[in-house]
């Protein structure tokens, strides 16, 4: 069975590795290893618990085995109050393809970042890209170009 919580400080760790291994696995495909380890630098264990203090984080875990599965967060857009975004979505790629990604979303949709916010922006990768437009993400200003990071950006307004 699949729940989610908030993320707690001690869930940095594994949190780390799920993004880890699914960069390493999954977005290898659409990126070379060196951008890949470059951006591995910077979500780190202590880079998660850095961020918790300012975004609202979300892990899913696999009660059957107790562990950390996917994790995503929201928060407000340069200090904003009327615009959020979506960071770090990651769902370990033994559970990609069933329906947890969307749950994620799902639930990042429902948090008081999301709800308050007329726009709500997210740094796609070139591998997620397809799934946030499912999910009702559009590029930014009409532009699908990759920026600078090799990222789409999207939006979606409520």
């Amino acid at each position: 069975m699949i729940k989610h919580r908030t993320f707690k400080d001690s869930d940095a760790e594994e949190v780390a590795n799920v993004v880890k291994e699914t960069m390493l696995t999954t977005n290898i495909k659409d990126y070379s290893k060196e951008y890949l380890d470059n951006d591995l630098k910077r979500l780190t264990t202590q880079d998660f618990i850095e961020r918790a203090k300012y975004l609202h984080c979300y892990v899913f875990i696999d009660n059957s085995i107790n562990k950390i599965i996917a994790v995503g967060s929201i928060g407000a857009y340069w200090d904003k109050n009327d615009e959020s975004s979506l960071f770090n979505i990651f769902v370990s790629p033994k559970y990609q393809g069933q329906g947890i990604g969307k749950q994620l979303i799902q639930v990042l949709e429902q948090d008081e970042y999301f709800t308050r916010a007329k726009r709500i922006e997210i740094p796609a990768s070139i591998t997620g890209l397809g799934f946030y437009q499912k999910m009702g993400y559009s590029f930014k200003n009409g532009n699908s170009i990759l920026d600078d990071e090799q990222l789409y950006r999207l939006e979606k307004f409520n």
